[in-house]
């Protein structure tokens, strides 16, 4: 007992340096001076709270989703990212949208990155979708970005590299009708990252629907683009079945047709 008095001295520096929200796991709590036998003794008395193995919150904080991403992928060094829908979301790409309440976040990673069981055994409120696969060539962090969360961060994809996640799930978990509103609202993005995106990314599904999609919505960046250096495969591609077909990119798509409302939309 008589290292108490010293445990809550360093209790108290340690939440001083805590981030609300954020969930703290024993890389972490180390570079703040406390070992696992002290978090473990913090827990049981009563002054800590575990989430999963290794994984620790602050007394009765209420941490989301976000506050145990930041900790795997700025704390334990995981590469992996919020992608696709949610990331355009977040970035107020997708405010016309009806997000389902509790509906997946969608993560990518690298083939072969495997998630801590803390993260997906905990009741976050929402469910993660997990995608580990190699989408694009080269560099793995080309075209993230970092968004605040609080008094933290999470990295996610920037726009231009989670419309094209997001269409490498159409038509299988992501609707087309979605996917063509979502890219008639992306106007602004950037010409020379959307060309390295473009050159870089394995699917040749995506990068179709991509083009097709942008140059339907009639963006500008589109003409700023070099198709001659983006490889687009060969043959055609049933996308939509009984859809219309574009001669252009060899793909069937859905007919255009706007939806009444949002409920509509699949």
């Amino acid at each position: 007992m008589k290292h108490k008095p010293k445990s809550r001295k360093k209790l108290s520096q340690l939440l001083a340096n805590w981030p609300t929200g954020m969930v703290a796991v024993h890389s972490w709590l180390q570079k703040h001076g406390v070992s696992r036998l002290l978090a473990n003794y913090y827990h049981k008395a009563g002054w800590v709270h575990r989430i999963g193995r290794g994984a620790y919150a602050r007394l009765e904080d209420k941490v989301d989703w976000t506050g145990g991403l930041h900790a795997i992928q700025y704390q334990m060094g995981c590469p992996v990212h919020v992608g696709g829908k949610r990331a355009l979301e977040l970035q107020g790409y997708a405010h016309f949208l009806r997000m389902r309440e509790g509906g997946a976040v969608r993560l990518y990673a690298p083939r072969g990155t495997r998630l801590p069981q803390w993260l997906r055994r905990y009741d976050w409120g929402i469910n993660f979708a997990y995608t580990a696969a190699n989408l694009f060539a080269g560099k793995t962090e080309t075209g993230l970005t970092e968004k605040a969360v609080g008094d933290f961060s999470i990295r996610l994809s920037a726009p231009e590299r989670a419309m094209l996640e997001l269409l490498n799930d159409v038509p299988n978990s992501q609707s087309f009708e979605e996917s063509r509103l979502l890219m008639g609202g992306l106007a602004t993005l950037r010409p020379d990252l959307t060309q390295t995106l473009l050159e870089a990314c394995r699917s040749v599904k995506a990068k179709r629907l991509f083009l097709f999609l942008a140059e339907e919505a009639g963006h500008a960046w589109v003409k700023q683009l070099d198709l001659k250096r983006v490889y687009l495969g060969k043959g055609k591609r049933s996308i939509i079945k009984g859809g219309h077909f574009d001669p252009k990119y060899q793909i069937t798509v859905g007919p255009r047709s706007e939806p009444k409302s949002l409920s509509e939309i699949p």
